[in-house]
């Protein structure tokens, strides 16, 4: 499986109250939450956002409560994979859980510029930046994972019939 995309390039300490606001929490609507995604960080977000583009960031992305609106936001907006240095644990499970795929790769993280065109292979775990002509690689998802998220996530994936570990 493979994606590929521009980036959306963000910090360190990219909290779930910066992926998707609290004041919007009282909806379970996919489409409201993307549509509110990173507005807190930044505002065109979800007007430059286009489906299968990629989110980069720094260190303990996803920190805070551990709201699974978060990953669903991003993944209801059209990214694809988010990679960073590394991600809260609760935001890197919830993410596994609704299908979005997310890689740990801190070269990638500091090297993968805002408006970089990333390619992602999930089978090798090799990131490239095809802007710079450079490749990082993130260690890749086991099998039962990559499963998960080919399937829309773990609810998904045990309705196929697979997922019984």
């Amino acid at each position: 499986m493979n994606v590929q995309g521009t980036v959306h390039k963000y910090g360190d300490h990219i909290d779930t109250d910066v992926i998707i606001p609290a004041r919007y929490l009282n909806t379970q609507d996919h489409k409201e939450l993307a549509s509110h995604c990173m507005e807190d960080i930044d505002k065109d977000f979800v007007k430059k956002v286009r489906p299968g583009d990629i989110i980069a960031a720094g260190v303990n992305f996803g920190c805070g409560s551990s709201r699974e609106h978060a990953p669903v936001a991003i993944k209801a907006s059209g990214v694809s994979c988010v990679i960073a240095a590394n991600f809260a644990r609760i935001f890197y499970r919830n993410s596994i859980n609704i299908g979005l795929a997310i890689l740990e790769c801190p070269a990638a993280s500091a090297a993968i510029e805002n408006g970089d065109e990333v390619s992602v292979d999930f089978d090798t775990g090799v990131i490239t930046n095809l802007t710079k002509n450079e490749t990082y690689q993130a260690e890749p998802f086991p099998p039962f994972i990559k499963d998960m998220i080919e399937k829309g996530g773990l609810m998904a994936s045990l309705k196929a019939g697979k997922g019984n570990a």
